[in-house]
């Protein structure tokens, strides 16, 4: 189909090799625009407060729509898309209202789980 050829005419798209996950962090946080089909993605993007377009008709990731930065866009309707784009670069796009929980705070959330419930139930039954 010469989609290579097409690809590589483009002055400001770059085809990568498959990258690790903080390399490919590095370049979620440098972008201008993310488009996606990838749930972790949506997810990613709209913490980062970066705006992403995802190529699916719906998401697992609802709350990247109603609160994030994510915006479905199908896959069939080309000017739609294209028009996305243009608000974006424009800078028309809504900022990330993150959920309560997407603080980073996670970890010591757990840890105070395990402290208060999950080490004093065990130590009742040892």
């Amino acid at each position: 189909f010469n989609l290579w050829d097409d690809l590589s005419s483009l002055e400001d798209l770059y085809v990568l090799d498959p990258l690790g996950y903080h390399a490919f962090l590095k370049l979620q946080m440098c972008a201008t625009i993310i488009i996606t089909d990838s749930g972790g993605v949506q997810e990613e993007s709209s913490f980062l407060n970066i705006p992403c377009l995802t190529l699916r008709a719906n998401t697992e990731r609802p709350i990247t729509v109603e609160q994030g930065t994510n915006l479905l866009v199908g896959h069939k309707d080309l000017s739609f898309f294209e028009e996305q784009i243009e608000n974006i670069l424009a800078g028309d796009w809504r900022q990330s209202d993150l959920p309560s929980y997407w603080d980073g705070q996670t970890a010591f959330r757990i840890s105070q789980i395990f402290k208060n419930k999950i080490i004093p139930a065990c130590k009742k039954y040892s």
